[in-house]
């Protein structure tokens, strides 16, 4: 599928976004070649190919769920410059 300029810019409208016009038949041949490439992969025969939830499809290893850093609360507090019942207090921006 070849595009045109002209169809990037209407592609650029219903996108919202703003592209510059000297640089709309660079996008117009690559968005092309993108195009060409996808219809090349579909032409490809995937019968009896499974598809695959990830590239890998492989168990994935896990770390453990354990601790790894010690409780700072209480300095984390300490230096706060207010604190009340564990709790952070911040100005009030809302009226």
């Amino acid at each position: 599928m070849s595009l045109t300029a002209e169809d990037v810019h209407k592609i650029a409208w219903l996108a919202r976004l703003a592209i510059d016009p000297d640089k709309a038949e660079a996008y117009a041949r690559d968005l092309s070649d993108i195009l060409g490439f996808v219809a090349q992969m579909n032409a490809v025969d995937t019968t009896g190919v499974q598809p695959l939830a990830h590239p890998l499809d492989q168990a994935q290893r896990l770390r453990p769920d354990t601790v790894t850093e010690t409780d700072q609360h209480e300095r984390f507090q300490a230096q706060a410059p207010l604190v009340e019942a564990g709790l952070y207090l911040v100005p009030k921006v809302i009226e």
